[in-house]
């Protein structure tokens, strides 16, 4: 006959048998995604997307299992292209609508989201949203809407050197000898990477001073990229160095020092993407802020001042932010669509745009996303978009085949390195490539 304390161990070891049996037909059960994400863990709102957008879903969702790859600026285009050309693309991966997931798009590579995703599901979000993207269907739900182009204007440091809000390039101009005087750069623009020039300055430019219908004619053939009116933009731009707007070392400054820089008043404008509101709120980590809450209504966030002869005034380059697809290898049907298909709902959802904007991180694609915990330049970000026309980005509309000349040549006309013409040429040619292989 067995002793009590014999029984005890016996009905211990069954106890925990039978809870390994359950943990290990639980883990059975669970769906894997791999999802791949861009985020730069850095930042100020990393923490909050971490632990209040995927914490909170694998919590939510003991069933599904999350293998997150976080990679930022090009090594996650590095890692994508590479994924895309061994035909191992993860489940979920983050993506843009247009041109810069051109290979996403062109291959067919993501599921059209319409069907997956429902009528009722897509009837919550703004109509600019869901436009038809470069597949030719909603390959990715946008979780925002985008500026590209935003100048960030330090009105304190304004006023402490006697100037004002610059209405014109020439009351811009203007200012440069009184800077230079004082120290102070123009304008800052961390771009040595060379995407960034293209998409927060140049895009705006060319919005202005030949507008989307020109662009337009530029994609169909219509018009040629040498032709001098695409031509008299890169001038436009040339004569920003010759004038002092820029100096050559925006094309030094590495992405990601800028709100540094303008926070220590380095210059009293700074130029970026909207998306860079977050960088200067208040890290929820360490309670610090590049701008605390009560210097942040010292900053307005505007767009470039008139120009000679534009076409159109007070625009910036918007476009439906990025998003996230569905690989299209994954069975219809299946258990793993599904679980994508709900991560998806989740990324998108009202609760995870909230976080979004309150951390800066993106404006809500969503209809009715609003926060009473906005820090002042939150709210002016959000202000932003009613002030300001569109027109458009031109990495999302122009292949990479001649967006990519684009963005080295801007860095070239800058050092003095390559005339106007000569990108103009280069970009025709790239043009001629890819029509060539349509």
């Amino acid at each position: 006959m067995l002793s009590r304390k014999s029984r005890m161990f016996m009905l211990l070891t069954v106890a925990v048998a039978a809870v390994l049996c359950l943990n290990t037909v639980a883990a059975a059960d669970q769906v894997e995604l791999r999802v791949l994400n861009y985020l730069d863990l850095t930042g100020a709102a990393a923490q909050r997307e971490l632990t209040d957008i995927w914490e909170a879903f694998e919590k939510n969702n003991p069933d599904i299992r999350v293998i997150r790859e976080d990679l930022y600026d090009e090594p996650f285009h590095q890692k994508t292209e590479a994924y895309a050309a061994a035909g191992e693309l993860p489940d979920v991966l983050y993506m843009w609508p247009g041109a810069r997931s051109a290979t996403l798009h062109d291959n067919k590579l993501v599921k059209d989201l319409t069907q997956l995703l429902g009528e009722e599901f897509l009837s919550n979000f703004s109509e600019a949203a869901l436009v038809p993207q470069r597949a030719g269907y909603l390959a990715c739900l946008p979780i925002g809407l985008t500026g590209s182009h935003v100048m960030f204007v330090n009105t304190k440091l304004l006023d402490e050197l006697g100037l004002t809000i610059p209405q014109t390039y020439e009351e811009l101009k203007a200012m440069v000898p009184i800077l230079k005087e004082n120290r102070k750069d123009t304008i800052i623009i961390g771009s040595q990477a060379d995407w960034v020039m293209q998409s927060v300055f140049f895009s705006m430019l060319a919005g202005r001073l030949v507008g989307d219908e020109y662009i337009d004619m530029l994609v169909a053939g219509e018009a040629k990229f040498t032709d001098p009116q695409f031509v008299s933009v890169l001038k436009f731009y040339e004569t920003l160095f010759e004038d002092g707007v820029f100096t050559r070392r925006v094309l030094m400054t590495p992405y990601g020092t800028g709100p540094s820089l303008f926070a220590n008043e380095r210059a009293p404008f700074f130029i970026d993407g909207d998306w860079q509101t977050g960088a200067f709120l208040t890290d929820p980590t360490t309670g610090e802020a590049l701008f605390p809450p009560e210097k942040q209504k010292d900053i307005v966030l505007t767009v470039f001042p008139a120009l000679p002869g534009e076409v159109n005034s007070n625009s910036s380059s918007l476009v439906p932010a990025v998003g996230f697809g569905i690989n299209a290898a994954i069975p219809a049907g299946s258990a793993k669509e599904e679980a994508a298909v709900r991560l998806l709902k989740w990324l998108t959802s009202e609760e995870v745009q909230r976080v979004r904007l309150e951390t800066g991180a993106a404006f809500p694609s969503r209809k009715g996303v609003t926060s009473d915990k906005l820090e002042p330049l939150a709210q002016e970000r959000a202000l932003f978009y009613g002030r300001h026309a569109g027109t458009y980005v031109l990495d999302n509309v122009l292949d990479p085949q001649i967006y990519l000349p684009l963005n080295t040549g801007l860095q070239e006309i800058g050092l003095g390195m390559a005339t106007p013409e000569e990108v103009a040429a280069k970009m025709q040619q790239g043009y001629d490539e890819w029509k060539a292989g349509q």
